[in-house]
């Protein structure tokens, strides 16, 4: 669980600074892929990205000792990072809700700290490594077609896009069984890992970058933490310590909703870039 904290730590600063980079790259014109080489010139973009590699050596970490529920209800959380992080470096105001929310999710993860067991014994079948690579594939077509997206829908269908991304790369960690060289070039999880990355940063850098971001970053929890928590405990064998299967879902449920109501700090505010 420290693990998917420290993850959880890295991925909530790094949330700060690519959205601001996101919004000083510009509307620009050619497309989405064009939006994600525009903010990569950004400095704040690649300290994000730094954070987020090193946020996912922690994830790494985690999923090989936990089971995907509670490494996903743990990720769904760095949005209670990212709003301490906007109230202390950027003066963001939180209300007393939003407080009360960042405790919420606190005790959903302590919860799921004390029911979690370890991760499933389940290594997954061929069938599951193709389908999670099918998903990675049509989130990247979502990616290069985001840009044709317009109206109310854009927000919730990007950011969930964005967090069914970020899925693929949970499940597609407990798919790969081997890090040899042969076996890896030749497991459908490792292409799915890197596609299925690649389109959620190319997707949520879009949703941050115009559209309703409080939407976009609500759909990204939703698609980063059911699908993949389901997947764990049906096909890879993920369980809870005996008798406290009630106090996962409570905690699971609890640290999701929480992270729910931060939903509008997956945003940095304008006013850094202004100062600037």
């Amino acid at each position: 669980m420290v693990c998917a904290l420290g993850a959880a730590v890295c991925f909530g600063a790094a949330t700060v600074l690519q959205a601001v980079a996101a919004r000083q790259a510009g509307p620009g014109g050619g497309g989405e892929a064009a939006l994600l080489l525009r903010a990569l010139r950004q400095w704040r973009y690649l300290v994000g990205l730094g954070l987020d590699g090193l946020g996912f050596l922690f994830q790494i970490a985690a999923l090989r000792t936990l089971p995907i529920y509670a490494v996903g209800a743990a990720l769904a959380a760095s949005l209670a990072v990212t709003a301490v992080v906007a109230a202390r470096l950027l003066a963001v105001r939180l209300s007393g809700t939003e407080w009360g929310a960042v405790g919420v999710v606190c005790a959903g993860l302590a919860m799921l700290g004390l029911a979690s067991g370890p991760e499933g014994g389940g290594g997954g079948s061929d069938t599951l490594r193709w389908v999670m690579l099918g998903v990675a594939v049509a989130l990247l077509a979502l990616g290069f077609a985001g840009g044709l997206l317009s109206g109310p829908a854009r927000g919730p269908v990007l950011g969930l896009g964005a967090g069914l991304g970020f899925g693929v790369v949970e499940v597609s960690v407990r798919l790969i069984d081997s890090l040899a060289p042969g076996a890896l070039l030749t497991n459908p999880a490792a292409y799915a890992l890197l596609i299925g990355g690649g389109a959620a940063f190319m997707l949520l850098t879009s949703a941050l970058q115009r559209g309703s971001v409080t939407a976009a970053t609500a759909g990204m929890v939703i698609g980063e933490t059911i699908g993949p928590a389901a997947i764990g405990v049906v096909w890879l064998g993920d369980r809870t310590r005996e008798g406290l299967a009630w106090l996962a879902v409570l905690g699971f449920a609890v640290a999701v909703a929480g992270a729910l109501a931060l939903a509008r700090f997956g945003e940095a505010p304008a006013a850094p870039a202004a100062q600037e």
